[in-house]
């Protein structure tokens, strides 16, 4: 199953889906299920969004691989599918979300600190400059 973009299409600017079939597939594929989520590969086009030629060619090379890859594609078991009420989005299976960096509050406000120290130095010069040229400035409070 490959989820295409949105707005591919006239009519809906809702995405499509691919749906294959396949009674031979290599055996370890059997009992699960590929996912694509195609979605981001696209470019904007006027009226419709389309699929360019290397995209084409990195869903086609992704589906005969058939390989998990992280963001893209999910080779996905029959029974996970049966835990999920049979749902067959591969939204559903491919998390495409960056994934979220966390940091130390401590070394954060650190670095806020040390920002805060630089924006008023150059506050202080910035004002020196002005100064000379005859200006009052406000600087940072």
């Amino acid at each position: 199953m490959i989820l295409l973009p949105d707005n591919l299409f006239y009519n809906t600017t809702a995405a499509g889906i691919i749906v294959i079939v396949n009674k031979h597939k290599p055996k370890d594929r059997k009992n699960k299920v590929l996912l694509i989520n195609a979605g981001g590969e696209f470019e904007k086009g006027r009226p419709k969004n389309f699929i360019p030629d290397a995209a084409i060619q990195k869903i086609a090379d992704a589906f005969h691989a058939g390989k998990d890859v992280e963001r893209f594609i999910k080779l996905v078991p029959f029974e996970e599918i049966e835990k999920n009420d049979f749902n067959l989005s591969p939204s559903r299976y491919i998390e495409t979300a960056q994934a979220v960096e966390h940091r130390d509050v401590q070394t954060l406000l650190d670095e806020l600190a040390a920002l805060d120290k630089l924006a008023r130095t150059q506050d202080e010069e910035l004002g020196k400059i002005f100064g000379q040229l005859g200006y009052k400035w406000g600087g940072h409070e």
